[in-house]
């Protein structure tokens, strides 16, 4: 029986690739390898070593007035600004070693011969203890007393009269928008580091640690950075204007919008401190109902609960009952605004406070104590 097995053609036989078959490939690699050649340093015959002298300076054609002022600013005010930087004290359970732990650092400067020094407060308030660096030396500097709703505190290190540089101070009243100032202080820990700018605005109002308004404060886009809290802010005398406390910056860095406490209030309060280790507020002697009971119960004024009986309301006529409704003939409709507007005078001021009574207005002339 004969079978049958169909014929399928052969497979195509491969074929080695020849040499045309890279050519391409051939043809890029020696381009590149030409290229290289070509721009390599070495090609162009730079020599492998110099003997030229230095060049020669050009000469100066000197320094503005304003560069002059600003020199002799700079090193008029140097001495009496200072480093601060804050320690919290741990003890360790197992061995009880203590240890001092950084909280922060800041800046500052001399009041007076007598050894006292001016900050902010926030730079040393988680402070246990406190070092001073002046001219490349350092103190222990203890806290003499604190202005929190100032953001203001004073230092003390006992050092040698004739170590100590007290700046120069000014006066609040000579100051203008526009006006050119100085900051100097240790930004980043970069000691006496001088930034300039102009006054931007004054009367600003801004709020200190604890909540409490600062008033009359000034703004100025001379560069304030982390580090300058405490510093001076200099007008171009080179006389204290203002201590800079904060900036505005959702950074954290500059953003050329900074603030000083004005000069006056930082008199006024360091004095007190020096003198009696603790800062004298005006104040009405009352006692009032809180923001939300107001809002709540929708009363047209700020609600008396007490009045102390030696204090200036109750010398001035005020009771427990009556609702204020006006400070200087200045309505005033919440507890906030109430104390920052007292709190902006002085003690021993007038001042006329509108109250509700049975239902009539009647005014009251109130001279404020310290309290």
């Amino acid at each position: 029986m004969a079978s049958y097995y169909p014929e399928y053609p052969s497979p195509p036989r491969s074929r080695a690739p020849g040499v045309l078959t890279y050519w391409p490939w051939l043809f890029i690699f020696a381009s590149l390898a030409f290229l290289v050649w070509y721009y390599w340093p070495s090609h162009k015959g730079a020599p492998s070593s110099l003997n030229l002298p230095l060049r020669e300076p050009a000469p100066s054609e000197g320094y503005l007035p304003e560069e002059i002022a600003t020199k002799k600013l700079y090193e008029r005010a140097k001495p009496s600004v200072v480093g601060v930087s804050s320690f919290s004290v741990k003890r360790d359970r197992l061995t009880r070693n203590v240890y001092k732990i950084p909280e922060g650092t800041g800046s500052g400067f001399v009041w007076n011969h007598e050894g006292f020094l001016v900050t902010n407060y926030h730079v040393i308030q988680h402070a246990d203890t406190a070092e001073v660096t002046m001219a490349g030396k350092t103190w222990k500097a203890h806290v003499w007393g604190v202005a929190p709703d100032q953001d203001l505190a004073v230092l003390w290190i006992d050092v040698p009269a004739a170590e100590l540089t007290p700046i120069a101070i000014g006066v609040s009243k000579d100051l203008w928008v526009g006006q050119h100032v100085f900051a100097l202080g240790n930004p980043f820990g970069l000691d006496y580091s001088l930034s300039s700018g102009i006054i931007s605005a004054l009367g600003r109002e801004i709020e200190s640690g604890n909540g409490r308004t600062i008033g009359n404060v000034i703004q100025t886009d001379a560069s304030i950075n982390p580090g300058n809290s405490g510093g001076p802010l200099l007008d171009s005398s080179g006389r204290m204007i203002g201590v800079n406390t904060a900036i505005y910056s959702p950074s954290g860095a500059s953003a050329g919008i900074g603030f000083a406490i004005p000069v006056d209030t930082v008199n006024r309060v360091v004095t007190e401190l020096v003198n009696k280790k603790k800062a004298v507020r005006p104040g009405l002697g009352i006692q009032v109902s809180s923001d939300r009971d107001i809002r709540e119960n929708k009363l047209p004024g700020i609600p008396i609960r007490n009045v102390l009986r030696t204090g200036a309301a109750a010398k001035g006529g005020l009771r427990a009952g009556d609702i204020i409704v006006a400070l200087d003939d200045k309505p005033v409709t919440t507890t906030e605004e109430l104390f920052s507007r007292v709190s902006r005078l002085q003690v021993g001021d007038r001042v006329k406070v509108t109250v509700l009574r049975d239902n009539e207005r009647q005014s009251f002339d109130i001279t404020l104590e310290g309290i």
